[in-house]
């Protein structure tokens, strides 16, 4: 086994299922995997271009739980993908739930989010043009304008 820097540790119900999932849903590769006695996965390493992920089964016992658990997750993984309409369609025919379609953001990308059958929010998104970043706050400034604090 190998990790890099950037490896991410999920969390859910049905490591096994999930690690299945994304090699559809996103071409991950399966490297390796262990299994404690009674079949539960402590360990299954994926990778998905560059993103390494090591994904596990629930453990109540050691107060490990996946996003199901709680009603949700707290934030995203970002894939960036050369095309982004592809990997969209690969990963809603898969079984993912469109959270927020796939749209031409003011930010310079393709983008939309996702969520796996697992619980894990998933944004895929493809660089279109740079933005300055002087333009890119004018851009936030514009579209968050109606918005409070809350």
């Amino acid at each position: 086994m190998s990790f890099h820097s950037h490896t991410l540790h999920l969390t859910m119900r049905g490591a096994d299922e999930a690690s299945a999932w994304y090699q559809q849903a996103f071409g991950a590769e399966e490297l390796t995997r262990l299994v404690v006695p009674g079949g539960r996965l402590i360990h299954v390493q994926v990778r998905i271009g560059t993103l390494t992920l090591m994904l596990a089964d629930e453990f109540p016992e050691m107060d490990s739980y996946g996003p199901q658990h709680f009603g949700g997750t707290y934030g995203a993984l970002c894939l960036h993908v050369g095309d982004v309409d592809d990997a969209w369609q690969r990963a809603v025919g898969a079984g993912a739930t469109v959270i927020r379609p796939l749209n031409d953001a003011f930010w310079g990308e393709r983008e939309g989010q996702l969520l796996d059958p697992f619980g894990h929010r998933w944004g895929l998104t493809q660089q279109l043009r740079d933005v300055p970043l002087a333009e890119l706050q004018k851009l936030t400034t514009e579209a968050f304008s109606g918005l409070t604090a809350g």
